[in-house]
């Protein structure tokens, strides 16, 4: 009899499920211009524009009189949410910047500036210190009013401490391009003077066992092609050059292996079946416990 009691009561369990999830149906929200994900509101273009909405696309510079650097570089909100956490050990953003090979700032980790590491990702930021290299800030857009979860980056390519880490001529351009490059294992330079709006580029990068895919896209209408408000306008730039291009690089991130261990964690928590097949299990298990 416990046993018949026991089989009825399993049998109940994926009908009430079956209920639960027909009722979250009904409560679908309507379509939107927004992609909700996690609290967040991403835009179709996968950020918010600050020039929208009173903010810039360069950065505040200290000690400069309000100059600032450019936003080049922007990880779109509709990359994987895994990649927009900032952390390194759960595959996330640090360790997608390691896969590209930057890292922490010289024996230093609770910054937002990170450096080129020179194939060695342990210490290899203490020599872009000291010989310069490609580097970059980056800033996450979770506003109220604008929650988008991109982030914002911008990148250039510094001359030796010894020179005072000047940008070198045409370095936001190029840091830019470079770090492209190498998010999406070129194998040779991107030609800078080629990019249009619209250039886009492709390609997997991977470390500690996460393989991360970038998609790249050029936008133009962004970021000012001026020297006006830059930093280091006088060095990155000349009657030729502008040393802003006016040109944002977008990237995409999506994760196509995780390790061993991530995706076993994954699946240790099972999916919900079919409630049809779900009840000839439980079925099957009830007669099993009355044989």
């Amino acid at each position: 009899m416990a046993s018949m009691s026991l089989f009825l009561a399993l049998l109940c369990v994926p009908a009430l499920s079956f209920a639960q999830q027909h009722d979250s149906r009904e409560h679908v929200r309507s379509p939107s211009p927004l992609w909700r994900r996690g609290g967040r509101s991403v835009p179709p273009m996968g950020f918010y524009d600050p020039t929208q909405m009173g903010g810039s696309m360069l950065t505040v510079a200290p000690n400069t009189g309000g100059l600032g650097e450019p936003l080049n570089v922007i990880v779109s909100g509709h990359s994987d949410p895994i990649v927009l956490a900032d952390n390194e050990d759960q595959g996330g953003l640090r360790n997608y910047f390691l896969s590209v090979g930057f890292g922490a700032e010289c024996l230093v980790n609770e910054t937002s500036e990170l450096r080129w590491d020179y194939g060695d990702p342990e210490l290899g930021t203490c020599q872009e210190t000291i010989k310069g290299g490609n580097h970059f800030r980056y800033w996450v857009q979770d506003g109220s009013n604008a929650n988008s979860g991109a982030i914002f980056m911008a990148t250039s390519y510094e001359l030796p401490i010894q020179m005072g880490h000047d940008i070198i001529f045409n370095g936001y351009n190029l840091g830019r391009d470079w770090l492209v490059g190498n998010a999406t294992a070129q194998s040779s330079l991107i030609p800078t003077a080629n990019i249009t709006n619209g250039t886009t580029y492709s390609g997997q990068t991977s470390f500690q066992g996460w393989t991360y895919k970038t998609d790249v896209v050029y936008l133009s209408g962004i970021l000012s092609n001026s020297t006006q408000g830059v930093n280091h306008d006088l060095t990155v730039g000349n009657n030729n050059t502008l040393p802003v291009d006016g040109y944002v690089a977008v990237m995409t991130i999506s994760i196509v292996q995780k390790p061993a261990a991530a995706s076993s964690s994954a699946s240790s928590v099972l999916p919900a079946l079919p409630w049809t097949f779900a009840t000839a299990v439980l079925a099957a298990l009830a007669l099993s416990l009355s044989a």
